[in-house]
């Protein structure tokens, strides 16, 4: 038997109706941020919202996450990718190790082909920390391709 690793996923507001196709997907095939459990089951006990700015239910809904089991949280790749990303990104992961202990990581499933070339067009990852930020996500043309 394969072990488990419990997960939240908190996602932008702004896509607060997104029913979580890609993320879902994602976890599937173990694509995205989710390839580092190739080997392992995954349990999703904690999908929502930030809230919007500044990310209010980020204070709460990892609480939840937590009792439910989680012991890492995903902060969803809509943060990385919309216009603009989100500001606050870098303070929610700061806060969710430091309050709760728990791993976090950036980004969910792979970033869509369409997003990369915009972000390039605007110069919005070019620092070591958003570089950092995009790693996981990131994957080769091919894979951005299949997120478009």
């Amino acid at each position: 038997m394969k072990p488990t690793s419990k997960i939240g996923i908190i996602i932008c507001d702004r896509y607060r109706r997104c029913s979580g196709g890609k993320c879902f997907r994602a976890i599937r095939n173990r694509e995205g941020a989710f390839r580092r459990y190739r080997d392992m089951e995954i349990e999703v006990v904690g999908y929502t919202s930030c809230d919007g700015c500044p990310g209010g239910n980020v204070e709460y809904a990892v609480d939840e996450m937590k009792a439910n089991g989680a012991q890492i949280i995903h902060l969803a790749t809509g943060l990385i990718v919309g216009y603009p990303p989100c500001p606050y990104i870098v303070n929610f992961h700061d806060y969710i190790e430091s309050k709760y202990g728990l791993e976090v990581v950036y980004g969910t499933h792979p970033i869509p082909e369409k997003y990369l070339e915009m972000h390039e067009k605007l110069g919005t990852w070019k620092s070591d920390e958003w570089q950092g930020i995009i790693r996981a996500t990131l994957n080769d043309e091919e894979m951005r391709l299949a997120y478009d």
